[in-house]
């Protein structure tokens, strides 16, 4: 009997797995974009929520993408709520899925599922296989657990303790919480809780609180989504934990009211058992977001006291660019862009930052900064570009034109720096993982290379924001130093090696750090040479 169901379950997490992949893959893989485009505010969140869970099938993959948006700063903590309400409605599609009666037909749909996965090459073919195969196995997983599930009926021991549900509901709660938390898919106890009112194990009234504690359980994932992350990505994970508790404590107190409620409309429209249960899955889910919604910025308030602290996550979003302003003033625009772009540089000066505090403390926690900040960088290259091309649809005068051209120029390296902050994590990750020792000598030099660097990046990202010709000759005179360094710590490092002072593994990651950053030095005087070009704009300073 537990070999049964622990199979079935298996196959049911899989499946539910296996579509949802499916399903993503349908849909472009823009579920990020979508995301981070349409919630504009709470109620927003809640519409896209739904879609973006329909679509995957499982509400924790959406509030761990959410949690990620917003440890990223592509979200506020109050549009993050909205999606996570959202979520928690969206899941319970699966819930009436498994409420219609075609497991008689799963089989052949799988089957069919196969054919089109393994004999036809085209993605988009290949994709409704996948969806297919994985609905039909959910069917055939929830099958196996239900006959599984059917000796318990005999169990004297099982029958006592479903009864102890609905004389003493907190425990229900309490068991429906622990079993998601250890499945980690509400779908998964959902539907096994469909399984057991079906065969008539367990009455509605122990049911029904069994079912919030698989509300409150399934916020388990986007908890772990959350940890190492920002403190407004741990915010958002204790709101959906939040969220379900209150929602489940409000119908524990209503219980009788509410099992009276599915019993009549059970009746009225003629529904099975595990349609009754999905049924009351949706009620909850929707009457709990309608109750909450217009306390959004409540929750937001108690998760802040919740988890304090002050928020270090990047803001990817663009702060200076207004669209109405192209129009209006081209000019005055052009300054927003020139703003926008500054604040990339100064995002590249803080990854070079983070990736030398990695190698010299082996902190993790920098690894993850300059991931963010690399993909505010992409982020800000792509709407900044975007910025500029519906700019140049305008009139410009000749000065305003170099300034654009320059621009483009600007983000090109700036975007290029970001690259090799990031190879340079790469590189010092993969010393650590390979446990590569570098020789005291070998860090002093390093140091040295870094800092000289970082100076100049930094003077580069002023020269750009003051248009300075002064501080970007200063840079300029700086690229040979740059290069004279490279050379002299590339002939230390052979000296080195051929003394038997360094190890291979070693030499060739400590090659690769300098010649990123003798790249980086490069990129730093291509935007110092920008400004330096004749008849720049706003002239010498």
């Amino acid at each position: 009997m537990i070999f049964q169901f622990l199979g079935g379950l298996g196959l049911f997490l899989f499946a539910i797995k296996f579509m949802g992949d499916g399903l993503q893959k349908a849909a472009g893989d823009r579920l990020r974009e979508i995301l981070d485009r349409f919630t504009t505010n709470p109620l927003m969140g809640v519409l896209v929520g739904i879609v973006v869970t329909v679509l995957i099938q499982s509400s924790s993959g959406t509030t761990v993408i959410t949690v990620g948006l917003v440890s990223a700063g592509f979200m506020t903590l109050r549009q993050a709520i909205g999606v996570i309400m959202g979520a928690n409605i969206g899941t319970t599609v699966t819930a009436f899925i498994i409420g219609f009666d075609v497991g008689a037909y799963s089989y052949p749909i799988m089957a069919l599922g196969a054919v089109l996965l393994f004999f036809f090459k085209k993605n988009t073919i290949q994709n409704i296989g996948q969806i297919l195969f994985g609905f039909a196995g959910l069917f055939i997983g929830l099958e196996m657990m239900g006959d599984g599930m059917k000796p318990l009926r005999d169990w004297d021991a099982f029958i006592d303790l479903t009864v102890n549900f609905s004389d003493h509901p907190i425990l229900g709660v309490i068991a429906g919480t622990l079993f998601t938390v250890v499945v980690q898919s509400s779908s998964a106890t959902v539907g096994i809780l469909q399984g057991l009112y079906s065969e008539g194990l367990i009455p509605l009234g122990g049911a029904l609180p069994v079912l919030f504690g698989d509300n409150i359980g399934t916020t388990i994932t986007a908890v772990l989504a959350s940890l190492g992350a920002s403190i407004t990505a741990r915010r958002a994970a204790a709101s959906h934990v939040l969220f379900n508790i209150i929602g489940s404590i409000i119908f524990l107190l209503i219980l009788p009211l509410f099992t009276n409620y599915v019993e009549w409309i059970s009746g009225a429209l003629n529904l099975e058992e595990k349609m009754q249960i999905a049924f009351a899955h949706g009620t909850f889910n929707v009457v709990n977001t309608i109750i909450q919604l217009p306390f959004v910025g409540v929750l937001a308030y108690i998760v802040t006291k919740i988890v304090p602290g002050e928020d270090e996550s990047i803001e990817y979003a663009p702060k200076h660019l207004d669209l109405s302003l192209i129009e209006q003033s081209p000019s005055i625009a052009l300054g927003q862009a020139k703003q926008e772009v500054v604040r990339m540089g100064e995002f590249a000066v803080k990854g070079l930052q983070e990736s030398m505090d990695f190698l010299f403390t082996g902190d993790k926690k920098h690894v993850t900064m300059t991931v963010q900040l690399e993909d505010a960088i992409n982020n800000l290259d792509r709407v900044t570009t975007d910025y500029l091309v519906e700019l140049s649809k305008e009139s410009l005068s000749e000065t305003d034109s170099k300034l654009h051209h320059s621009l483009f120029q600007n983000i090109r390296d700036i975007e290029r720096v970001g690259d090799h902050f990031e190879n340079l994590v790469e590189l010092i990750q993969s010393k650590e993982m390979n446990r590569v020792k570098f020789s005291e000598e070998a860090y002093e030099e390093l140091k040295e290379m870094y800092e000289f660097v970082l100076d100049t990046v930094s003077l580069s990202v002023l020269a750009l924001d003051k248009q300075s010709k002064e501080f970007a000759r200063e840079v300029i005179s700086k690229e040979d130093r740059i290069d004279e360094l490279e050379r002299v710590l590339r002939k230390r490092h052979i000296y080195r090696l051929n003394n038997g002072e360094c190890s291979g593994s070693a030499g060739i990651i400590y090659a690769d750090i300098i010649s990123n950053l003798e790249r980086i030095g490069d990129h730093a005087v291509n935007i110092a040479e920008t400004i330096l070009e004749e008849n720049h704009p706003f002239g010498a300073i």
